[in-house]
């Protein structure tokens, strides 16, 4: 019998991009492109600044760029940083499955190694479809969550596959980056517990960096423990339980398709409530008119973002992005939840905080029974005089039953990168993205001038 490890090593070697789809394709051109802009949207927050100095500290001639700019570094430095600014404003792309994950966190990572190789656009295209099917293949398989573990783990496995096939590994030394990668990356889910901090930002990118230090270990010669998922101290007996993994059983049957891009920076369980929040506010009218608001909800919702008791106070942007209760106050109080949503003097709003008392969430089965293929909430609202009004929304836009069209995602990067790129240069990104498949070397896309 072979090992899990030793099948996703023959998986990664045997992958070609002529298996992919043009849909496929597609679908990774857009997640790169709305990647870009979800780290524009964070160029100037501390995470960004923080790890961006990290990374500057090393100069590495021909290696990974860091992102807006001519310093390169080594490429899992460029992972840790470049990945930090993709995840910070709870922008990027989602995954619901008995793990919910952010499978974009993994593009950083395939950038930066496939940069470093000399890869051209197809071969970073595989990768990133690549490191998108093991992630979200674990997530189908086994929850991380409900014992206690952060689902960046996973993340570890998929970016040192991603990376293996880049480096151009054989199986031998896949196995091996496997092992190492994931041997020293379990990570505890206290990242997302009570008030969030900064590492939010840099949890996954932390498990691509190291999942890309893993496959370079391994490129060198370096052997890694054997039976990563099946041994006696293994991933299974420590974790999750045995499991079975998919994989794609066809051109068009890879995982990317069935990931959300997502329309407001916020939590993904948050989307649908954010959603129903803005239809029924043009029948409120004054927000004053409202007595109450019952937020119908199902278990992953109400245990990650609606139930401990620094969501109704939240003292950071990642607790607010991580509040339903919140983004439904400022959805039904702005009209919109943006980045901006999240800043300081808003999470401290006193009409924000009243409106958030008000704001009760259960769980309840009608909910749970939609999850995960959709992401079921529902808001009742009860104005004073006693009238109420509901609505219920299941696939809020982004979601794949309601998926973005590519104007929406163009606008969506533009919004980001306004103030920090040129118009000029945004353009030029977008058509460098659109085109991946087309570039023999990716620097393109990822040295440009700021303004």
């Amino acid at each position: 019998m072979t090992t899990i490890a030793e099948r996703l090593a023959q998986r990664s070697l045997a992958a070609k991009f002529e298996d992919l789809s043009p849909q496929v394709v597609h679908e990774v051109k857009r997640r790169v492109l709305d990647s870009i802009g979800c780290a524009l949207g964070a160029w100037t927050s501390r995470p960004a600044r923080v790890t961006r100095a990290v990374a500057q500290a090393v100069t590495v001639p021909g290696g990974a760029s860091l992102l807006g700019s001519r310093h390169r570094t080594t490429p899992d430095l460029a992972a840790f940083s470049n990945g930090a600014l993709v995840r910070y404003l709870d922008f990027n792309d989602t995954y619901l499955s008995r793990e919910p994950a952010h499978p974009s966190d993994n593009i950083p990572a395939a950038l930066a190694v496939g940069q470093a190789c000399h890869a051209a656009g197809r071969e970073i295209i595989t990768a990133i479809a690549l490191g998108y099917e093991l992630q979200c293949r674990l997530c189908d398989a086994a929850s991380l969550r409900a014992h206690g573990w952060d689902h960046v783990v996973y993340g570890a496995f998929s970016t040192a596959l991603l990376a293996s096939r880049l480096y151009g590994l054989t199986a031998e030394q896949t196995l091996h980056a496997l092992g190492l990668a994931g041997v020293c990356n379990f990570a505890t889910r206290q990242t997302r517990t009570g008030q969030i901090s900064d590492w939010k930002a840099c949890a996954f990118s932390n498990a691509a960096r190291n999942g890309v230090f893993a496959a370079d270990l391994a490129r060198r010669g370096m052997t890694g423990p054997h039976e990563i998922f099946e041994g006696p101290k293994g991933l299974f007996k420590m974790v999750t339980g045995p499991f079975e993994l998919s994989w794609a059983a066809g051109p068009d049957d890879w995982m990317i398709r069935k990931t959300y891009i997502k329309f407001w920076p916020a939590e993904y369980h948050s989307q649908s409530a954010i959603d129903a929040a803005l239809q029924l506010r043009p029948q409120i009218g004054d927000p004053g008119a409202i007595e109450s608001i019952l937020v119908e909800s199902f278990e992953a919702a109400v245990s990650i973002i609606g139930s401990e008791p620094e969501k109704w106070r939240p003292t950071s942007r990642e607790t607010a992005d991580h509040s339903l209760g919140y983004c439904v106050a400022v959805a039904l109080l702005d009209g919109d939840v943006t980045r901006d949503s999240f800043s300081d003097h808003k999470i401290g709003d006193p009409r924000i905080l009243g409106l958030l008392d008000s704001i009760r969430i259960v769980e309840t089965d009608e909910c749970n029974a939609g999850y995960p293929d959709g992401i079921p909430n529902k808001l009742t609202v009860r104005l004073h005089g006693g009238r109420e009004i509901s609505k219920l929304v299941k696939y809020p836009r982004g979601h794949a039953g309601n998926p973005m069209t590519d104007d929406e995602v163009v606008a969506k990067f533009k919004r980001q990168a306004a103030g920090i790129v040129s118009d000029a240069t945004a353009e030029r990104l977008v058509d460098r993205a659109m085109s991946l498949d087309t570039l023999a070397d990716v620097t393109p896309l990822l040295e440009f001038e700021t303004v």
